[in-house]
């Protein structure tokens, strides 16, 4: 089984009752067991864009399945819970990212770990050192080394 780390986010629909109905699906996934679960965090919007607040957590994974069948089986939940792909940085009902998938390096189209922009975010960060303060990228930089220089959006923990 390989230790993997989804970011999962929501800003509409009721942001937090969208995510716990997602951590019961991902609770089910086939040859998977979610063995870690963060604090729920309110992050402001990236960039300019006018939007409601962003409900942000991060979740550890043991997996036997390949990257793959694992953004399958994730791009599957966000549909479920309407998902819609409009705009790149448009509001969103869920989104569930892969951002660390072992010590597994790729980038396909569809695909790429560890996920291109979670450094630079401390509504990734921040709940992610949470679960694993020693996580560690695939070239064993530490995570924790980012958290200083990566762009604030948190505004507050959720209880």
């Amino acid at each position: 089984m390989t230790i993997c780390y989804l970011g999962l986010g929501s800003n509409l629909g009721s942001p937090q009752r969208q995510l716990m109905l997602a951590l019961t699906k991902l609770n089910k996934l086939p040859k998977s067991v979610l063995t870690k679960t963060s604090k729920c965090y309110c992050s402001q919007v990236a960039g300019s864009r006018a939007q409601p607040n962003y409900y942000n957590l991060v979740v550890e994974l043991s997996t036997s399945l390949s990257p793959a069948e694992l953004l399958r089986f994730c791009q599957r939940i966000e549909k479920q819970h309407g998902r819609v792909r409009r705009k790149k940085w448009g509001a969103r009902t869920l989104d569930v990212d892969i951002l660390i998938y072992g010590k597994r390096q790729m980038h396909t189209r569809q695909l790429t770990i560890p996920h291109p922009r979670m450094l630079q975010r401390d509504f990734v960060l921040v709940p992610l050192l949470s679960i694993t303060p020693q996580a560690s990228l695939p070239n064993s930089t530490l995570i924790s080394t980012h958290l200083e220089k990566c762009k604030r959006y948190i505004i507050r923990e959720k209880s």
